[in-house]
């Protein structure tokens, strides 16, 4: 099933079992997005070869008279255009398909929602009493060195077992760059502290410093 329909209804309703269970409804999310499929349905050198074919067939079907961009197209032209768009959604894999969907509601609605919602820290006692806390001190640890440490060793894992391999043009040093900026907590690491806090409103605000 490649259309994200079936995909969203499911998760719906995964989403309110899991709600009404007790059960934080979020994992209904990460158990619904497991499902959708993650590869094309056509490779990429299928898709250029295909490709290519419709558009110099397209041309052949403008003929000498087909500069003019205004005409119309034909009964032809359109049943390539939308045998190339087709083609062109195949190539895609619905998950990435799904996630470049959601990538502007959720940078310009969602999470600004979320910032809104959840980034309230009173900064009340010492600051640095705070972040010198058990607290404050395991957060600060686990972003700063964590965040560089788990990415630099499962990137290095994943490429000697063949698994991954560095994108073109991309160095360790970009690698280990992204790694610092992978250890900037805000939307998760505020989620993460409302789950692990939500009893203790002291312990909560240390972790929001943090």
């Amino acid at each position: 099933v490649r259309s994200p329909i079936p995909y969203g209804m499911a998760g719906l309703v995964l989403w309110f079992a899991f709600l009404e269970s007790g059960v934080h409804a979020t994992l209904a999310g990460v158990l619904a997005a497991m499902t959708i499929p993650a590869t094309a349905r056509i490779n990429t050198r299928e898709f250029v070869t295909w490709g290519r074919r419709a558009l110099d067939e397209f041309e052949e079907c403008c003929g000498s008279e087909g500069g003019d961009i205004q005409q119309p197209t034909t009964t032809e032209q359109r049943g390539l255009l939308q045998a190339l768009e087709s083609a062109i959604h195949n190539v895609e894999a619905p998950l990435q398909r799904l996630e470049h969907s959601l990538e502007k509601p959720v940078a310009y609605t969602i999470m600004p929602i979320f910032a809104l919602a959840n980034a309230g820290v009173p900064f009340v006692g010492s600051l640095i009493d705070t972040i010198l806390s058990p607290v404050g001190m395991g957060i600060i640890l686990g972003l700063v060195f964590g965040k560089q440490m788990g990415i630099m060793l499962f990137s290095w894992l994943a490429i000697r077992l063949g698994v991954a391999e560095l994108p073109k043009g991309t160095t360790w040093r970009h690698i280990w760059g992204a790694s610092w900026l992978a250890g900037i907590g805000f939307t998760m690491a505020l989620f993460i502290d409302s789950l692990a806090f939500e009893d203790n409103v002291g312990l909560l605000n240390t972790a929001k410093v943090a």
